[in-house]
């Protein structure tokens, strides 16, 4: 299911809109899969639908004669528990995230940690965050991981 769903992707409107970057949200897709399909699948098969999806993409993109940047980007979300992806016409310097972030070129570490994740959505009790005094340093929060792909090449 979760490769259909990854494949799918392609069938539908893709929106860039660089003066209007909230729009391109529609772009946005996110897949959860229970633990079970999560054991049945291999990295290499989530890669290799996403690189289908990408070229159907690109062809996309080219139809649309679209002159900026168009980058197409996929992270595993922990706490959703969800592998996501999306489409921006920014640079992978300047995605729409709020949270920090830094790129890679390790898309199978992503898919990895997605496929690994047996209880998704679930935080171990010990893994809480202890809640800083007022007057404390903020806490630190880690990057996350974000695979991104260049439409335009």
């Amino acid at each position: 299911m979760l490769l259909k769903e990854i494949r799918a992707i392609a069938g539908e409107t893709l929106v860039l809109a660089p003066h209007d970057q909230d729009t391109e949200t529609a772009n946005t897709s996110w897949f959860g899969a229970p633990p079970h399909e999560r054991m049945a699948l291999s990295a290499e098969e989530v890669i290799g639908a996403f690189e289908e999806t990408i070229e159907q993409l690109r062809a996309q993109v080219a139809a649309m004669a679209h002159d900026g940047p168009a980058t197409f980007y996929v992270w595993h979300d922990q706490q959703a528990g969800q592998l996501r992806c999306s489409t921006a016409s920014s640079g992978g310097d300047e995605l729409p995230f709020t949270e920090k972030y830094r790129t890679t070129d390790d898309l199978q570490a992503i898919v990895v940690e997605f496929l690994e994740d047996r209880a998704p959505g679930a935080i171990v009790w010990g893994e809480f965050d202890p809640v800083p005094f007022p007057d404390g340093p903020p806490p630190e929060v880690p990057e996350i991981p974000v695979w991104v792909c260049d439409l335009r090449r």
